[in-house]
């Protein structure tokens, strides 16, 4: 595999560490706060609080249901809209990477991880995935004008 691309790191199905739970110890929540319903519900509500402009409660409830439906890209690409939403850029550049791993062709995941590196200041990362984006979707204006506007600060920052 020494000239192959794949990267272990970008792999979903690669074994990863457990990740450190840092409230594992704490009793659960009380039954009125939790969200009644299948995860697909709590899916459903998140998506509706990050449409009425609420990313971080919908990060909050779309979190859950990542961890619960990990291999989801639907749900990983609603936490990553609402993730951006809520500032958290390099969360959410990180499940856009996850969803590109998957599927590469998935036009709205590579404008998303654009538009999340420009907004970290990786503005080359940035203008490599919105060219990606407007190349697959030439219809879609606001991929070519965020691509416009990233090529214009790469050029300014190296001046």
């Amino acid at each position: 595999m020494e000239n192959s691309r794949y990267d272990p790191r970008y792999d979903p199905r690669a074994p990863d560490e457990e990740a450190p739970r840092p409230f594992a110890e704490l009793p659960p929540p009380p039954e009125d706060v939790v969200p009644q319903g299948e995860m697909y519900d709590w899916y459903i509500r998140g998506v509706e609080l990050l449409d009425s402009g609420d990313s971080t409660s919908s990060v909050q409830l779309l979190q859950h249901v990542a961890t619960s439906e990990p291999e989801s890209r639907m749900v990983r690409e609603a936490l990553a809209r609402a993730q951006f939403d809520a500032g958290l850029y390099e969360e959410a550049l990180a499940n856009f990477e996850w969803i590109i791993a998957i599927n590469p062709a998935d036009d709205y995941s590579q404008f998303g991880l654009g538009l999340a590196a420009t907004k970290m200041g990786d503005l080359r990362k940035a203008v490599d995935h919105l060219a990606l984006a407007a190349a697959m979707r030439p219809d879609v204006t606001h991929y070519a004008l965020a691509l416009r506007g990233a090529r214009a600060a790469l050029t300014a920052s190296n001046r």
